[in-house]
């Protein structure tokens, strides 16, 4: 999910409008000459996409993507003024979230746009560049190559913000059919929260580029991993500079005085506290007219603040140096990545372990699919069971915590790979195999299931447990969830078994919430607090809107899903089945979910043991970390606030502590690209 919401914020990906899409038949066809990309993954080929000039010089495109069952069928049709500006522009087709269609018009030095998410004008426009919402790959290559043809490399986008490029690397390729050239890597800054990797030539054309999937020239689609491996070195360098200048390391006690404490293992929140620190580790808690300040200590004043184990957010991609950054921001010292690509996992941890990445801890899971179309764009993909059990031990090797099975890997395989995976002491959780039911996944062996759909989908009829590793287990809980009966024997009985087993639920609310609630243009709860403070191009990528519903649907429909979703997030709190808190998003989603929680009939604690003490115990490390407790590790953060009343303050971040090491939010907040703080709640 995060390389999707990373690509709609700094891709723009085009979302629903109100008019019915262009078919995909009726969307312009590529000559035979087209430059054409293939768009591809660890997990193989996801789509294709083509550029080329139209008989009356215009700038032509097509694209084609199924990634899992959401497909995007879009072309483009633009003009470039004299100085190779967009001055017209039209964007066709459809995506999962339904119209494609937008449209920019540049006329006497006023431009004018209309997305699926906004329509407006600026005067004055000139040397500015229209940063589509959407439309195929094209898109960014034109931007990239009028902002490497600017002479300081940087240029005005509209609607609003500014892009910046700067040279980080060169290398040398070689593709199919003795082809060959000398790229280099330019990292491109003011469009998202982390820097945005794209591959030139030496004269600034468009090569290609990779974000956890990748839009690479045909005769070049096999350098994929040569091409993350490079970026990778390259930009490391950069997060290493941070990751030694962001933060300091005590020589003295740090003491945090009359705070108000939560704490996570008997889930309250107690008044008037100090907390002393000590070379990493927690030395002393207690009332603090009783707890003794060491001598010659540091002194932090909690005095309207709270402090709180440092977050788990316990589902989340790390796509990239930066995430990091952003969960820290928020006081997330913990994380758990539930699958992307193992080598890039595996050179980050060496990179933490030896302090050149700034990042909160990562509990890391190999991710294995089967193979097909839709297999993940991150899998390890298992051909047969024994290529699977390899691909289990091979995760024990490389270190991994776990491992994830998903929707297309072969449900003949799941016990033996379970039953090995156990044996190498490994959790398992995932998506369920297409054709199987969840029950039957816990009955594998399952020790967690991920995502609130996966449960919901215990009551679904046999149509979507059939089509369920594509765009069904999205569009099955939309369309019946709404109708489903929350204490029938289906979801009763899943409910039940899994408070009985103590099989963990992932149920990542908020992910549903921006899938299901809303429209086109809406900003969700989640990052409405952030408005102002994200780049401009970012912000506007999310105000995407949800899925499309289906013509004999509405978006209440929708609504009343997600109510049943939330309903049935209650009945698992009530029954007692372990609900760690995890987000699948950008890096900024995890307080959200936290409220989706409160709504659900949880106490300001409960939620807060979901991100604290019950992922720690999940993981095997509660005796280290997840709660504020003489001997733990000091992953802390306090806030301004009081989170016992509004969860909301949780954004309210002030200091964050990992390891012992002392941050400054607000300092973390500016090195993940933020303008600011987060509105405080009222």
């Amino acid at each position: 999910m995060r390389q999707l919401v990373f690509l709609a914020a700094l891709l723009g990906v085009a979302l629903r409008g109100v008019a019915a899409p262009v078919p995909a038949a009726e969307l312009a066809k590529p000559p035979v000459d087209a430059r054409h990309y293939l768009i591809v993954s660890t997990g193989g080929k996801h789509g294709d996409s083509w550029s080329w000039t139209g008989p009356n010089g215009e700038r032509m495109s097509r694209e084609s993507m199924n990634l899992r069952g959401q497909v995007w069928e879009m072309d483009m049709r633009a003009r470039a003024g004299a100085d190779g500006m967009p001055t017209e522009l039209a964007v066709r087709g459809a995506t999962p979230q339904g119209d494609a269609a937008e449209t920019f018009e540049a006329k006497g030095g006023r431009g004018s746009w209309r997305s699926p998410v906004d329509q407006g004008s600026k005067d004055k426009i000139g040397g500015a560049f229209y940063t589509s919402q959407g439309g195929p790959v094209d898109n960014v290559a034109w931007f990239v190559e009028r902002l490497l043809a600017q002479p300081d490399k940087t240029m005005n986008l509209l609607p609003a913000g500014k892009a910046r490029a700067s040279k980080l690397a060169s290398l040398d390729v070689s593709g199919t059919g003795g082809v060959h050239q000398k790229i280099d890597l330019w990292s491109i800054s003011g469009i998202g929260n982390a820097p945005l990797p794209v591959w030139a030539d030496a004269q600034g054309r468009f090569f290609g580029f990779s974000v956890g999937i990748g839009w690479l020239p045909e005769a070049y689609a096999g350098v994929l991993d040569q091409l993350e491996k490079a970026q990778a070195a390259a930009l490391a360098v950069q997060t290493a500079a941070l990751a030694k200048s962001l933060g300091t390391t005590p020589s003295t006690p740090v003491a945090f005085v009359h705070t108000r404490l939560f704490d996570a293992d008997a889930q309250a929140f107690l008044a008037d506290q100090t907390v002393i620190v000590a070379q990493g580790r927690i030395v002393a808690v207690g009332p603090a007219a009783s707890t003794r300040v060491p001598a010659g200590a540091r002194r932090i004043d909690g005095r309207g603040k709270t402090l709180l184990p440092g977050l788990w957010d316990c589902h989340m991609h790390v796509a990239d140096d930066f995430t990091g950054l952003q969960e820290l921001s928020l006081g997330v010292t913990s994380i758990r990545d539930p699958g992307n690509r193992d080598a890039l996992t595996i050179e980050r941890r060496a990179r933490i372990g030896a302090g050149t990445l700034l990042s909160p801890h990562v509990y890391a899971s190999s991710l294995i699919d089967g193979e097909g179309p839709y297999a993940a764009q991150v899998a390890n993909v298992a051909t047969s069971e024994e290529s699977a059990l390899d691909l289990v031990r091979k995760a024990k090797a490389g270190g991994f915590t776990g491992v994830k099975f998903y929707g297309t890997f072969h449900a003949d395989w799941l016990p033996a790979a379970i039953a090995e995976a156990h044996q190498q002491g490994l959790r398992v959780h995932g998506h369920i195999p297409v054709g199987m039911r969840t029950l039957d996944a816990i009955g594998a062996g399952y020790d967690e299931v991920t995502h609130i759909n996966w449960i919901m989908m215990q009551a679904m009829p046999d149509t979507v447990i059939n089509a369920s590793n594509g765009i069904m287990r999205f569009e099955g809980p939309g369309r019946f969830a709404r109708d489903a009966d929350l204490d029938g024997p289906a979801l009763k009985q899943i409910v039940a078994t899994m408070a009985a087993k103590g099989i963990y639920s992932d149920p990542t609310m908020v992910a549903f919430e921006g899938l299901y609630v809303p429209e086109n243009g809406d900003l969700s709860p989640a990052y409405a607090p952030f408005v102002g403070t994200l780049p401009p191009v970012a912000e506007r990528g999310f105000r995407s809107g949800g899925f499309a519903v289906p013509k004999d649907l509405s978006r209440a429909d929708y609504r009343a899903s997600w109510a049943k979703m939330v309903g049935l997030l209650a009945r698992m709190r009530a029954a007692g089945v372990p609900v760690v808190a995890g987000t699948d998003g950008s890096g900024i989603e995890i307080v959200r979910e936290l409220e989706i929680y409160q709504q659900a009939g949880y106490t300001p604690a409960q939620a807060l043991a979901a991100a604290t003490i019950v992922p720690a115990r999940m993981n095997r490390v509660d005796q280290q970390t997840g709660s504020i407790k003489v001997g733990k590790t000091a992953d802390l953060v306090l806030v301004q606030g009081d989170p016992s009343q509004r969860l909301a303050d949780l954004r309210q971040t002030r200091i964050v502590m990992l390891d012992g090491r002392l941050f400054d939010a607000d300092k973390l907040r500016e090195a993940a690209g933020f303008a600011g703080r987060p509105k405080q709640a009222r």
